[in-house]
């Protein structure tokens, strides 16, 4: 049978903590009275140990202290603490890079590429037709297909139809 007491002050003195300490812990909602207005010591013992700060309260202080909520709570919020220090150390020494800033530094090195090789055809056709003797201008029209295919072929392996490209799928 679970050992009960009604008086706040008969709990504390069970539990070896001060009658404030059980108020203060109830209006934080710790712990609570059974339905009928007692204490259940065991229970309340239990919700204290596991609730409580390991630094401060003799409860928590005994051998099993690190595996309550409360000290796993503190470990996770340190392992957040430090790394966030980590991250803004990164950012500080320039190793974390802005997503805005590397999609557009990759948007214009992908555009420099693409004009210089839809230029391409016209700079060299007339050399290489000149080489081969044949129509500059067929020749040219032919390189400018195959590179329109190749940038077509690319630009698929990049950025599929209907993944927020502005092409429309692709039959």
């Amino acid at each position: 049978m679970p050992e009960l007491t009604a008086s706040t002050r008969e709990a504390a003195r069970r539990l070896g903590v001060s009658d404030t300490a059980i108020h203060k812990a109830e209006r934080a909602g710790r712990i609570a009275r059974e339905p009928d207005g007692q204490w259940d010591i065991d229970k309340t013992r239990r919700r204290l140990t596991e609730t409580a700060d390991p630094a401060r309260s003799p409860l928590a202080s005994g051998a099993g202290a690190d595996g309550t909520p409360f000290a796993r709570l503190k470990v996770a919020q340190l392992a957040l603490k430090v790394e966030a220090q980590r991250l803004s150390l990164d950012e500080t020494k320039r190793r974390l890079v802005d997503v805005t800033e590397a999609n557009a530094a990759l948007d214009e090195i992908g555009s420099t590429m693409r004009d210089a090789l839809l230029n391409w055809p016209a700079r060299v056709s007339g050399l290489i037709a000149a080489e081969i003797s044949v129509d500059p201008h067929l020749l040219q029209t032919i390189l400018q297909s195959h590179i329109n295919d190749l940038l077509t072929e690319a630009a698929d392996r990049f950025d599929p139809a209907g993944l927020g490209g502005d092409r429309p799928p692709q039959p």
